[in-house]
């Protein structure tokens, strides 16, 4: 097994839940390394999601956009970037379906250009590129579409979106694996389920139930509720990213599950069983908040990832339960 040792690190949308889940876990592995966070500070970006990151590493925040090449190219070569964890996306699909140009920009756009400046930073000549640098791209299960009650996403199944949303990923998807076939360029993609965990905006899922339930508000569950989702728990997903960062050959992909399917109506009413516990209060308190709404659109019925490939290749493997990882998330949001 390789090892890649990362020196000069850009993040993209380390603001945001999963990128600053990723900066707080170098900081507990103590990365030695420079990092740069990149960040635009939309509404899904939060600086107070970083207290405390600077007394702990070599790290530095820019606000500015992914779409803007001039700011890359200065970034890469002040910084001298070995190695990209491109976090930044549009990802409410919710939002994508009320306003998809966004995401078209942001996801497809933003994309390209942080490719062309890895790609006109790393080249020495053509087709040949410095030593060690590689473009790792964070990507969603989404992709794939839909499943039926049996079967599980590989990193062979066919993309098949359904939202703008899932189809910008994919767009992103196809420019990282053509930026290797064309150009050389040295990248490794990750498709990770859903997931959950601290710093997670609230309007997402699990922090929307847990935050609302504490505030006595409906718990809006889409259609019967019976949407199935394979859950993983952030930090997982994280150390799933460093494995990859640092282990993986180049132009890999790998698919992030943490083999935790569960229908959106029981996540709901254990979040209210595990707040019960935490609150002393009765469950019903929590359970008669439940309030059914009109399914959404293009609402896919199942998705869940094989995750098996990087179990094998990496050693891979989940440390988190949905259980225990619930529990932490909902201690999480109760502190907050």
């Amino acid at each position: 097994m390789i090892k890649r040792k990362l020196q000069n690190v850009l993040v993209t949308g380390g603001a945001g839940f999963i990128g600053a889940n990723f900066i707080h876990y170098l900081a507990r592995k103590k990365f030695k390394g420079n990092l740069v966070n990149l960040d635009a500070l939309t509404y899904a970006g939060d600086l107070n999601n970083l207290e405390g990151i600077k007394e702990q590493m070599n790290y530095s925040f820019v606000k500015g956009d992914i779409r803007d090449l001039e700011l890359l190219d200065d970034i890469f070569k002040k910084e001298e970037i070995d190695t990209v964890v491109h976090f930044a996306a549009e990802s409410h699909v919710d939002n994508s379906i009320s306003g998809p140009k966004i995401f078209v920009e942001t996801n497809i756009i933003g994309t390209f250009e942080l490719l062309t400046a890895a790609r006109k930073n790393w080249e020495i000549k053509t087709r040949e590129y410095k030593e060690g640098v590689l473009f790792h791209h964070i990507s969603t299960d989404e992709v794939y579409g839909s499943l039926g009650e049996f079967g599980y996403f590989s990193e062979e199944t066919p993309y098949d979106p359904s939202s703008p949303y899932s189809a910008s990923k994919a767009s992103s998807d196809h420019l990282v694996t053509a930026f290797y076939r064309t150009y050389n360029l040295p990248i490794t993609i990750s498709n990770c389920s859903n997931n959950y965990g601290p710093y997670q905006n609230r309007e997402k899922l699990i922090p929307l139930m847990i935050t609302n339930a504490l505030q006595g508000k409906k718990l809006p569950v889409y259609g019967d509720g019976k949407n199935i989702r394979d859950w993983l728990y952030v930090e997982d997903h994280c150390d799933a990213i460093w494995t990859i960062l640092t282990s993986s050959l180049i132009g890999k992909k790998y698919n992030v599950g943490g083999n935790n399917e569960w229908e959106n109506i029981s996540i709901v009413k254990y979040i209210c069983q595990v707040l019960a516990e935490l609150t002393h209060k009765p469950i019903d308190d929590y359970l008669n908040l439940i309030n059914y709404v009109t399914d959404r659109l293009g609402h896919d019925r199942r998705y869940a990832i094989d995750a098996s490939l990087i179990q094998k290749e990496l050693e891979w493997f989940p440390k988190e339960t949905f259980e225990t990882g619930i529990q932490k998330t909902a201690q999480f949001y109760i502190k907050v």
